[in-house]
């Protein structure tokens, strides 16, 4: 059987979890079916994979414009194909045009859903309602609709209700533990101003609504003065939230030693060394419907402590590899808290309780990194697809 996985972020131009999931199933995909794969972005070497680029009389366009005609563009590159599987709404609209021109199976995977970011329209103006219309024909047209977690199959029957409940699967993200392990790196961490010696609290992510940096922000403004805070974080949506996070970041430095902000995209090797230094690892989302990121830092070791909301819960384990964090969220779509100066304030003790309690931690720790090991192989993971696409096909 023939696939094309169709995405916008994949090796090695990746800037959040839809891409690393993608690289990951495609590899484990590859041991099984005849995978091609076509992604946005510069040309690769990769045998299999096919890119392409804005076309150019778009590339003054607004981005949504830009991404459908490099979607129609892929089109017509599927010919062929027995099983077409598009990822995000970037990658949808081609998955959903392909399946129509050519007769063929489209299948879905929803890392985010358009309306519960709606803070988009920052970044993408009147293309947000572009994008939003997009992702939610090619939903309900989809064959089958792959839900990363739990918590992401009830945001996809509430968002998008007229869809039948019996094409959505569950099949969760997963981490090769393999390629994410504990990494004992002093010395790098001394050259990026990390003291190796004192406890730190790692955040890793994009500048943007959802991740909740802000939260986190003023949640460290609470912590035990000894504790260091490590920021892995780029990619900004807008240049509002940029200078809204460096503001942030620049009032905590007046007040606290340690800050360290690393604004480039890291070697896996190096972002393992910082993460196995974590004493804790902290995952703020106020949207998050499974949070790869929690994984990666699980399997170098690190107690996590993460909001409860989305799919965090179905992979940190309460009480065992890390702590919750309570939040009462408004139901317009953004996920904002009802009363932010409760979860920051709930935020910053469930990080002072592990810091405070560094042999509890890194029991967490060695929790997380078995969990990740026994419940998120990257192998079943392929199974199950790959037993999807037949049964489609069938």
């Amino acid at each position: 059987m023939r696939v094309d996985i169709i995405t916008k972020e994949y090796p090695p131009e990746i800037y959040g979890g839809a891409g690393v999931h993608v690289s990951e199933l495609v590899a484990a995909l590859r041991t099984r079916l005849d995978v091609r794969v076509r992604a946005f972005g510069s040309l690769r070497d990769e045998p299999g994979t096919s890119s392409y680029s804005t076309p150019a009389q778009l590339r003054d366009a607004n981005p949504a414009l830009q991404t459908l005609g490099t979607d129609i563009e892929i089109v017509a590159d599927t010919q062929g194909t027995d099983l077409v599987h598009s990822h995000t709404w970037y990658a949808n609209f081609a998955g959903h045009i392909a399946a129509q021109l050519h007769g063929v199976p489209h299948v879905v995977t929803a890392h985010s859903l358009e309306p519960l970011r709606p803070w988009k329209a920052e970044q993408l103006g009147g293309g947000y309602r572009v994008s939003s219309g997009i992702e939610k024909v090619s939903f309900e047209h989809a064959d089958a609709v792959i839900a990363v977690s739990n918590g992401m199959r009830r945001d996809i029957e509430r968002c998008y209700p007229d869809i039948d409940r019996d094409k959505i699967h569950v099949i969760h993200n997963g981490i090769d533990t393999k390629k994410w392990r504990p990494v004992d790196n002093p010395d790098f961490l001394r050259s990026l101003g990390i003291d190796p010696d004192r406890p730190a609290v790692v955040f890793v992510g994009r500048i943007t609504r959802q991740k909740g940096l802000p939260y986190l922000l003023r949640a460290a403004a609470l912590l035990p003065p000894e504790v260091q805070l490590v920021l892995c974080a780029g990619a900004p949506d807008t240049p509002e939230i940029m200078n809204e996070v460096r503001s942030l970041v620049q009032s905590l430095q007046t007040t606290r030693q340690s800050v360290v902000w690393i604004d480039k995209m890291l070697p896996r090797e190096q972002l393992s060394a910082i993460l196995t230094s974590a004493t804790v690892f902290v995952c703020p989302s106020i949207y998050e419907p499974l949070g790869i990121v929690n994984l990666e830092a699980m399997a170098c070791g690190a107690a996590v402590v993460g909001t409860a909301t989305g799919g965090i819960p179905e992979v940190i384990a309460d009480g065992v590899t890390g702590l919750l964090v309570p939040i009462e969220q408004h139901d317009d779509g953004t996920g904002t808290p009802l009363d932010p100066d409760a979860f920051v304030q709930a935020l910053a003790a469930g990080i002072t309780e592990l810091v405070s309690d560094p042999t509890r931690a890194h029991e967490f720790g060695a929790a997380g990194r078995k969990r990740a090991e026994s419940a998120f192989s990257w192998s079943t993971i392929a199974d199950t697809t790959a037993a999807l696409y037949r049964e489609l096909r069938a």
